[in-house]
């Protein structure tokens, strides 16, 4: 019943629709009702009085029946397969949106595959059981009515005899429904499962190939489709049990009514012409009663499909605040902040009370793990803290403006986010009323400009995927073009060319050093040429500040620092003139 009221809410916005395919379903089961009473007085005026006259306007009669029928099925049918296909895009569209105001954290829980398949299978499902099941629940139960009209009209008494096995039938089918709601829930898991299996393999490809893991691959994608063919299975049976149910149900009470009403018949109580009306009757209407069986069927599957995007739609989304942040004037201030991620136990920052001016270039250094990259996710409010507050110019952020908070941000990390798009759609994401000359200017700054121009549609060339057909170099130095265009106040620089060689990170420190000017800037490098340039080194271990320094001071305090150095820096060749 809630996966019912589910469902007519989403057809709501859709009523004049509804309303018109309603009617043309009373005029369908009238005519199917039509074709039931028509059997008698041909059969007795033809068959039996010898009316010629019948004999031409019956024919005829059926004709047109029959091609209203097909002229308004075709229109009542389409009606609602268009409402199905529009609630299913209305269904996408909003929970893309809902998707796309979800904190970071979702995407760190779930699954790429299984977030998908949330969007195209269990949706995709619902588009023809809706339009179907839809369809069928106002045809299919009007014609029952009609004909079994007709047949309590013909002999009422026989009629009754005829119907007392649907109620066997329904408590059958509403047992097999149950049943197949939960099959369809194991199903639609499985393609989730598919699903992540197909996103991994093809993001992974190179390192599959490179260690020769082609067939094992394969092989679990066997193993995964298998189980959901046997889940599949279990949905037809289940399905097809429905209909061997009715058909059983359906062959004994016409069985009977065939013996009874021949009695009739043969005793003289009935005359074969309305019997046949009768029987027609009843003949025709289990047929939409079966149909009707797979109604139930369709809003169980669709039941199925409608909690598993339930469970998305109830998650919450960001905590946006009504406080406009204004481009920083003094000082961003973090205030015994400490986070912990959701399920895990310990502490990833802990009681962190850090001060940045503006114009300021902070590096963050520390082992793999101490929570750097947690620390700067905090600012745009990728995660809010567990405990402690983050002020910007004396604003808490927890209470700005999502919007305001990050258009004064810009991240430039190593994991290079680029869409399969051309060169300038990319530039221009952050600003996308950029004109000609800015996105020139930018792109000469983060010296993208002289490989662009190089490329035979040079600004309108297609990148790829994830900027597949360029450099390592080259990307970064679009990301960081990007980031100029922008012009934020505040820079996140994340391990920017920690996975370059060294003319790449020459060209692209140029960039950065570029991008840092007169920029409020928080840096995570393992490179010595961008950290030694910082005017404050932050050092984390185990989750907390433990010291704070120029790299000069901090080298003669001998601490952590300094055996990071002599660890990470000291085998390194830095380029003076780059400082």
């Amino acid at each position: 019943m809630e996966a019912l009221k589910r469902i007519i809410k989403l057809v709501q916005p859709y009523w004049g629709r509804v309303v018109l395919a309603g009617i043309l379903s009373l005029i369908i089961s009238g005519i199917n009702g039509g074709l039931a009473w028509l059997v008698k007085p041909a059969l007795d005026g033809i068959f039996f009085e010898k009316n010629e006259t019948l004999l031409i306007i019956m024919p005829l009669a059926v004709l047109v029946l029959f091609l209203l029928r097909g002229s308004f099925f075709f229109c009542q049918s389409y009606l609602m397969r268009s409402i199905g296909a529009k609630i299913v895009r209305d269904m996408r569209n909003r929970l893309f949106g809902h998707l796309m105001y979800l904190p970071v954290g979702y995407y760190k829980k779930e699954s790429t595959g299984s977030t998908l398949s949330r969007i195209t299978n269990d949706i995709g499902i619902l588009q023809n059981l809706l339009a179907y099941s839809i369809k069928d629940l106002f045809v299919e139960s009007a014609t029952v009515v009609a004909l079994l009209a007709v047949a309590f009209y013909r002999r009422w008494d026989l009629a009754l005899m005829a119907i007392t096995v649907f109620p066997a039938a329904l408590y059958g089918v509403g047992r097999i429904g149950k049943r197949l709601k939960n099959v369809s829930i194991k199903a639609q898991q499985k393609i989730s499962i598919i699903t992540e299996h197909l996103t991994e393999s093809f993001a992974g490809i190179k390192m599959i190939k490179v260690f020769g893991r082609e067939g094992d691959t394969v092989n679990r994608f066997k193993d995964k489709n298998q189980d959901f063919y046997r889940e599949t299975m279990r949905s037809v049976r289940l399905i097809e049990l429905t209909s061997l149910l009715m058909e059983v149900v359906g062959g004994l009470g016409i069985a009977f009514v065939i013996w009874y009403g021949g009695r009739l018949v043969v005793t003289g109580t009935m005359t074969p012409g309305e019997f046949f009306s009768f029987l027609t009757a009843i003949f025709m209407v289990y047929t939409p009663a079966k149909r009707l069986s797979n109604v139930n069927n369709g809003i169980q599957q669709a039941r199925a499909s409608l909690e598993r995007i339930s469970e998305i739609e109830n998650k919450e989304q960001e905590k946006d605040g009504k406080v406009i942040i204004l481009p920083i004037k003094e000082a961003i201030e973090f205030r015994n902040v400490s986070f912990v991620y959701p399920g895990v136990r310990h502490e990833a920052l802990k009681d962190i009370t850090l001060k940045v001016k503006k114009g300021e270039i902070v590096a963050i250094v520390g082992k793999s793990g101490v929570g750097k990259t947690t620390l700067v996710d905090l600012l745009p409010r990728f995660h809010d803290p567990s405990g402690g507050s983050i002020y910007v110019d004396g604003v808490d952020i927890s209470e700005a403006s999502l919007k305001s908070l990050r258009g004064q941000i810009g991240v430039v990390s190593q994991d290079i986010i680029l869409f399969n798009d051309i060169v300038r759609n990319n530039i221009v994401f952050g600003k996308p009323d950029a004109d000609e000359d800015e996105i020139v200017n930018a792109a000469k700054s983060a010296f993208a400009h002289e490989f662009i121009i190089e490329f035979p549609q040079r600004y309108e060339t297609i990148i790829g995927e994830g900027g597949v057909r360029l450099s390592g170099g080259e990307r970064q130095r679009i990301s960081i073009a990007r980031a100029i265009l922008k012009n934020p106040p505040i820079l996140i620089l994340d391990e920017a060319t920690s996975s370059l060689d060294t003319h790449s990170e020459m060209m692209v420190q140029k960039a950065l050093g570029n991008l840092m000017e007169n920029r409020t800037t928080f840096v995570i490098a393992h490179r010595l040429s961008t950290i030694r340039r910082a005017t404050k080194i932050v050092v984390l271990d185990k989750g907390r500040i433990v010291e704070t320094g120029t790299h000069d001071e901090l080298i003669e305090r001998g601490g952590i620092y300094k055996k990071l150095y002599e660890l990470q820096f000291s085998a390194q060749e830095v380029d003076i003139s780059l400082l």
